[in-house]
């Protein structure tokens, strides 16, 4: 294999970060997955080496690079609770701006200048109601959005003063599994809308909740972008070949240009699954507008992007299929843990 298709994947063991190991493994590259395990998880490193460490750690970070013979860098590293990081702001200003920082510096003292940053439509804020393309202000109103948006800054700064090239892909409600079910949604805590509702409907959890069903659409609940992981991965494979081929970085919204409600979400998990989770219904959060959709136009012509994956149904479906399994695969440790007592 090329030393040119050596990519290092910083966050490689998280949900976005391990469906991209495979997307690049499937397209010929060779995924080096760097991954301190705070909240990734071990099962899901399949394709490549495996570097345990922390992004905080510049010297590690360029050892692995040499090591590796990497020469491009995909960044999911981050803390990403956005309650969180308003209880706790000092977390997310270490984890994700000191953190991509000091990969910076590790990718300067290696001579590696090409990176794909995780980004996220949450550096756009609230107040929206139509499409948002890329050229809208940023105005992100919690520490996650904010660092996020630092981060795009810091590169466009690296991008002049050193040459650094740079994509940022500001996705926005990531979604799905793997269609083969090898990987899917885990975190703990699990604060997303559609492995929250599974989980429900698995009675594995209890406290289920819309929050806020007064909101200005058509059935009173929130509506957001849902895009596939898959595709999400699909797309970091094109910002590493544009960038590979010479051409200039920049920010690109990762969506569908389609927003669906909360409800229509809970519609099609009882279509999916025959069951209906139950549900609470809670204040609205601050900082939730009524609407998020991405105009996605900008990565369809500049990049190629095009969803395959992303109609509510292969979301849902794919889903539902890895926590069956994901749930079964538990039960059986957890058995075989019991047994290995005795």
């Amino acid at each position: 294999m090329s030393d040119k298709n050596r990519v290092l994947v910083v966050g490689g063991a998280g949900y976005i970060g391990s469906h991209c190991c495979k997307a690049l493994a499937d397209a010929g590259y060779r995924p080096v997955c760097f991954d301190n395990f705070s909240t990734g998880h071990r099962g899901f490193v399949k394709w490549g080496p495996v570097i345990e460490g922390d992004i905080r750690d510049q010297s590690h970070l360029a050892d692995s690079i040499k090591q590796h013979g990497v020469t491009a860098v995909l960044h999911f590293a981050a803390s990403s609770l956005v309650a969180e990081s308003v209880s706790d702001p000092e977390k997310y200003y270490r984890n994700n701006v000191e953190g991509t920082l000091s990969l910076l510096r590790a990718m300067r003292q290696t001579q590696c200048k090409t990176l794909v940053f995780s980004s996220s439509g949450a550096v756009y804020g609230e107040s929206h109601q139509g499409l948002i393309c890329e050229s809208e202000l940023p105005k992100p109103v919690n520490p996650y959005g904010r660092t996020k948006l630092i981060i795009e800054e810091m590169l466009a700064d690296f991008q002049k003063a050193y040459a650094l090239a740079p994509v940022c892909l500001r996705y926005f409600n990531a979604s799905g599994a793997d269609l083969s079910g090898e990987i899917g949604e885990d975190h703990d805590p699990e604060t997303h809308l559609i492995p929250r509702a599974l989980l429900a409907v698995q009675g594995e959890v209890d406290d289920f909740a819309i929050y806020g069903d007064d909101y200005d659409t058509p059935d009173g609940t929130a509506i957001r972008d849902y895009i596939h992981v898959m595709d999400l991965a699909h797309a970091h494979i094109l910002a590493l070949k544009y960038l590979v081929s010479g051409e200039a970085g920049g920010c690109f919204n990762l969506g569908t240009g389609r927003g669906h409600s909360v409800k229509q979400i809970l519609r099609q998990i009882r279509t999916e699954t025959g069951r209906n989770p139950s549900f609470a219904i809670k204040a609205r959060r601050h900082g939730d507008p009524p609407v998020l959709v991405a105009d996605p136009a900008r990565a369809k012509a500049v990049l190629g992007f095009a969803p395959k994956y992303s109609d509510l149904s292969t979301i849902v479906c794919s889903a539902w299929k890895w926590h069956q399994s994901f749930r079964c695969a538990k039960a059986s440790e957890a058995r075989q843990t019991v047994l290995s007592r005795f």
